[in-house]
């Protein structure tokens, strides 16, 4: 059986996930809606023999022609989009799934007000987090696995993902994303640093975060030059409204099987001016460890003063390239590396079923909910205590100051 994808968003996101399903069977992609319409990608969607790929006007038009709608549109639209797909079951679509790409939302009330609208339709979800399907993590825990029964399981993760800064406006606005680098790619971190610490065998959620302790900064980006860049690329002023392009922390969890008490380390940035995108994972175990970084890779080339005039897109060889000369770090199949491709053919598998993905709503929602926690550490500067009654009510209401546009308060500017 073939499931038909409707995809909401237009962006680089969807550019991705299209290049993922070149390597995806059983799944075709039967529409395309966005705010800017996008003939581009369906295009793509021709050319590469995904499916019908038609443009819709709106999504209330596509909802009844598809059979799962990924919603991978800005993170400001997130709300009203689910609303718009409840809408649509409620008038009588039959839709087979949800997927999501991170985060579930901005804040805590949007996540809660998304997995209340899903409760009530009971459709089957997928929260996209790619890279805990990347190949490198899930072979490593495999090959790991007779080493952590008899040794005891890892005690220390750490996660970094860096790159030059986002391709889009609205990813820079921390009104509309949400924040800034913490809440664009430190879900990410968060993630891998609690899956890999999870025992083979247990629920994705099954060790209980006790703690999160976070700094954030602006580094590159409050910098005079760098202020001036945005402006003229972006129309985005960071004298009025910073975010973060930098943030670093720790997360304490506890098994509930064992007590075991294990750590999860997590550093992301928008100012690593180097070959791009760099995702790093280790993790130390008792006698054992994994490692992984993603710019290794089998194959380099190398391109002279003479020859760089000739290159066209640099993102061909990396995502976020930053150069196009010199010697360059080349994967020639990104989205099978980062886990894209993997997440679809867990989400097609589960869906087909009739169940949830490997990771639900719910599990989206437990990432919203450490990614508030680390901006209250940082703009409290304490120690969040996740065991705590009153901190978790808190939480449920709590909005970053960065994300309402007041990040002076918190982010010192260079004026």
């Amino acid at each position: 059986m073939t499931l038909r994808y409707g995809i909401v968003g237009g962006g680089f996101i969807t550019q991705f996930h299209l290049r993922a399903l070149e390597q995806v069977r059983g799944v075709e992609v039967a529409g395309l809606t966005s705010r800017t319409p996008p003939t581009e990608l369906a295009q793509y969607v021709h050319d590469h023999n995904l499916g019908e790929g038609i443009v819709y006007s709106s999504l209330s038009e596509m909802i009844p022609n598809v059979d799962v709608v990924a919603i991978f549109n800005p993170n400001f639209c997130r709300v009203e989009t689910m609303e718009t797909i409840a809408a649509g079951v409620r008038m009588g679509a039959k839709c087979k799934g949800l997927i999501v790409e991170k985060p579930l939302g901005r804040n805590l009330m949007e996540a809660q007000r998304i997995i209340d609208l899903v409760r009530e339709i009971a459709v089957p979800t997928a929260y996209f987090e790619n890279q805990i399907h990347m190949k490198v993590l899930q072979n490593a825990r495999t090959q790991l696995t007779g080493v952590a029964a008899a040794m005891g399981p890892l005690s220390l993760a750490r996660s970094a993902e860096e790159h030059a800064g986002p391709h889009n406006g609205w990813f820079w606005d921390p009104t509309q994303q949400g924040g800034g680098v913490l809440s664009d790619m430190g879900c990410h971190c968060l993630a891998v640093g609690w899956y890999l610490l999870t025992p083979n065998g247990k629920d994705v959620r099954h060790l209980i975060a006790q703690s999160v302790t976070a700094e954030v900064g602006l580094l590159k980006w409050g910098e005079p030059n760098a202020r001036a860049e945005l402006m003229e690329r972006y129309n985005v002023d960071y004298t009025k409204t910073p975010a973060e392009d930098f943030a670093t922390g720790m997360v304490t969890y506890k098994n509930p099987d064992t007590n075991q008490v294990s750590k999860a380390q997590f550093t992301v940035s928008w100012m690593y001016d180097k070959q791009g995108l760099r995702l790093l994972v280790d993790g130390l175990g008792p006698g054992y460890a994994l490692e992984a970084n993603s710019l290794r890779s089998p194959l380099e080339i190398f391109i002279g003063d003479a020859a760089a005039a000739s290159v066209a897109d640099a993102e061909l060889a990396l995502e976020k390239a930053t150069a196009t000369q010199g010697l360059l770090a080349i994967q020639p199949n990104e989205p099978d590396l980062y886990g894209y491709t993997d997440e679809n053919i867990d989400a097609r598998d589960a869906f087909l079923a009739g169940r949830d993905a490997l990771l639900n709503f719910d599990y989206g929602y437990e990432i919203v909910r450490l990614t508030m926690a680390a901006y209250m550490s940082a703009e409290q500067g304490r120690t969040i205590d996740l065991t705590d009654p009153a901190t978790n009510e808190a939480l449920k209401q709590y909005v970053p100051l960065i994300q309402q546009g007041r990040g002076r308060e918190v982010l010192p500017v260079n004026d």
